[in-house]
């Protein structure tokens, strides 16, 4: 009877391996081409729950400062043209007396409700948009390019680590909802990750109209960033820099393609940080920030602190996707991959230098509107440094392998224990294949739809707003104030709170005191006595 029971378990476990190895051998058929256009298409439905959301945005917070006189110049001549002088003379105002952040402050006075109330949905569209197609673009040149992947394999990396970082994006309102903060930090590094893949296609340019081409863009988009946000623009000059030093290092005849849009950028930030309004805020900000060697210090601390608060359980099962995809492409590469501890450094020091501003300015870290860029960089960090060791590893391997079969001795790669413990990852990678990838991407979907809290996740958390009628709710209540906000007959506004909001709209709202500095702003752009929230 027991050996009756262990042969039927016998068969069962054999039908169970041929089952699995015939899995398996159609998992590792699946062309990189078809996975490349299903992480598109899964990356473009996460989006659709954030876009729709969208549709129940509204005007807040520093948008009613930023937009008064442009909103007030387009209501009494009905023209864009000077509305845009409006924002230009505003902006100037601006730079004399409050900040240097000269595109910055143009284009946040531009908010398309100044013009159109309701045109808040086109606010994540273009957030999204710009920042998802530079994002996508500068990584897919960089493993293309410089650490030589196939475009359909770079293709799919990308769309994965898209829909990684808008799921756990750092603040989803401030970076996607929010027209003042976005624009300042998400669509001005939008800009930069254009800027910085002209600059290296420039530098990769066989053509010379080409190159020349593409340069002139980099110079143009370099004046724009430099008038951006402080990070985004000590991250350009430090990475701009670094790129003149390697066209002096390995190509002169390129210098000028890289110097050109370096030096522009410069001229640009220097005119931002030389801006008087810059004094005349420090003089009125309490905040005190740290010395410059301390401030440079305490960068890397807290890079080294944010690292493990965005290195969560989602993150790493979307790594495991990846590493046998980036194994595979690096192992493929013609590239060198000599230099990993120094890669991985410099990458380091890039993140650090982006907490320093705020260091030095105001002596703090962890402005969440400011982290959201600083997150997408730490993630194309991650991967792009994930594929220089496995290059490094793998073409190891490939030098050890050819000089054991040329007859020049033992291998050479087993010399210590972290090159044999190279070998083992890289056999487990290439054994693994497809199938780690297909396995680790059905984990990371049951984690991003079953986890408990449906808040954790942007995309499903806007889906239970949408199912729940949360966003038409707001909507409605907002469009009920604008409505009185808009009344010539009422003077003084006092509005309801609202009964519901989406868990992705969590900007400050309207206080009871009618002295706040969000009630003033808002009483002011419309030109009421004052504005004030009732109690609940």
């Amino acid at each position: 009877m027991k050996r009756m029971e262990m042969k039927t378990i016998d068969r069962a476990k054999g039908r169970v391996k041929v089952w699995w190895g015939r899995i398996a051998a159609r998992i590792d058929e699946i062309p990189m081409r078809r996975m490349a256009v299903c992480a598109g298409i899964l990356f473009a439905l996460s989006l659709l729950p954030l876009l729709a959301l969208g549709r129940y945005n509204v005007m807040c917070i520093d948008d009613y400062d930023y937009g008064r006189q442009i909103h007030d110049t387009w209501l009494a001549t009905d023209s864009l043209v000077q509305s845009i002088r409006t924002a230009w003379r505003q902006n100037m105002e601006f730079y004399r007396d409050w900040q240097g952040t000269y595109i910055s402050c143009f284009l946040m006075g531009l908010c398309p409700m100044n013009f159109d109330y309701s045109a808040a949905w086109i606010v994540p569209i273009l957030m999204i948009g710009m920042f998802a197609v530079s994002a996508f673009l500068l990584g897919r040149h960089i493993l293309c390019r410089w650490l030589g992947a196939d475009r359909d394999s770079a293709a799919f990396v990308m769309f994965v680590l898209l829909f990684l970082f808008y799921q756990v994006l750092e603040a989803p309102f401030e970076g996607i909802y929010w027209y003042n903060g976005a624009t300042h930090y998400i669509l001005m590094e939008s800009v930069w990750f254009f800027t910085l893949t002209a600059i290296s296609s420039a530098l990769w340019a066989e053509r010379r109209s080409g190159e020349i081409l593409l340069s002139a863009v980099a110079a143009v988009l370099a004046v724009i960033v430099g008038g951006g946000n402080l990070i985004t623009g000590l991250q350009a000059e430090i990475v701009m820099a670094l790129l003149v030093l390697y066209a002096v290092v390995t190509n002169r005849k390129k210098i000028a393609v890289a110097a050109i849009p370096f030096l522009m950028g410069s001229m640009g930030f220097l005119i931002n940080v030389m801006a008087p309004g810059n004094v005349r805020r420090g003089e009125l900000d309490t905040d005190v920030g740290y010395a410059a060697l301390l401030s440079i210090l305490l960068s890397f601390y807290y890079a080294g602190v944010f690292i493990i608060r965005w290195t969560t359980v989602f993150v790493i099962l979307v790594w495991f996707l990846l590493l046998p995809v980036l194994w595979k492409l690096a192992k493929r590469s013609d590239r060198k991959f000599d230099h990993p501890v120094l890669v991985t450094f410099g990458c380091l020091c890039l993140l650090a230098a982006m907490f320093t501003p705020t260091l030095y300015a105001v002596g703090m870290v962890g402005l969440s509107r400011v982290d959201n860029i600083i997150q997408m960089v730490y993630y194309l960090c991650l991967v792009m440094v994930t594929t220089y060791w496995l290059g490094y590893i793998s073409h190891r391997e490939r030098a050890a392998a050819f000089g054991a079969e040329s007859g020049e001795g033992e291998r050479r790669i087993s010399g210590t224990r972290e090159e044999r413990a190279g070998d083992v990852f890289g056999r487990f990678l290439e054994t693994a294949g497809m199938k780690m990838t297909v396995v680790c991407l059905f984990l990371t979907l049951i984690v991003w739809i079953f986890t408990a809290d449906k808040n954790t996740y942007t995309s499903v958390s806007a889906l239970r707003s949408l199912a729940k009628g949360e966003g038409r709710t707001f909507y409605a209540e907002a469009m009920e104030r604008h409505a009185l906000y808009v009344d010539d007959a009422v003077t003084g506004v006092e509005v309801a709170p609202y009964s519901v909001r989406p868990a992705l709209f969590d900007f400050n709202d309207l206080s009871e005191d009618e002295g706040n500095w969000i009630n003033l702003a808002v009483a002011r752009y419309y030109h009421k006595e004052y504005v004030r929230c009732l109690k609940r």
